[in-house]
């Protein structure tokens, strides 16, 4: 897929590294034991996303899947997520959701460390519509924790 790292901030929205991300997406269908799902969509687009999710003892995220219907800046999201989300803690779930809607709807810096690759949906700021696509697994993973936590 080549290095996704070196897309630089105002490359063409639909680069080939999008293109790629969202052409080659891991961890898609279903889990054999969830312990929490959720289903989700952008009422905007027609985006739409049904996740699960398996924690750790640790509160680490043991396992992911989802099925996926959306554009490529949404299936790129998802295709990034997939790839970085195991073994990572729900805490950094959490702070990741509202990072990435800091950056889509406010111009915050983009994620960095093991989710510097998000960067790459830096460019979906100037296109609201589109905001609602790549913000469909964070939400979705999202709705898993609280399910995970009590908390639906």
């Amino acid at each position: 897929m080549g290095d996704i790292m070196s897309v630089q901030a105002g490359d063409e929205l639909y680069n080939a590294h999008i293109l790629a991300l969202a052409g080659d997406i891991p961890r898609a269908g279903r889990l054999r034991e969830p312990q929490a799902a959720a289903d989700v969509e952008s009422r905007l687009c027609g985006s739409r996303m049904h996740v699960e999710l398996a924690l750790d003892r640790q509160g680490r995220i043991a396992d992911f899947a989802h099925e996926t219907e959306a554009c490529a800046l949404g299936q790129a999201a998802v295709s990034i997520v997939a790839r970085t989300i195991v073994g990572r803690p729900a805490a950094e779930l959490r702070a990741l959701r509202a990072r990435m809607q800091a950056m889509l709807e406010q111009g915050g810096a983009p994620p960095s460390g093991a989710w510097r690759a998000l960067r790459l949906l830096e460019g979906v700021q100037d296109y609201p519509m589109r905001h609602g696509s790549v913000m469909l697994v964070f939400r979705g993973v999202e709705q898993c924790l609280e399910q995970l936590e009590g908390n639906p």
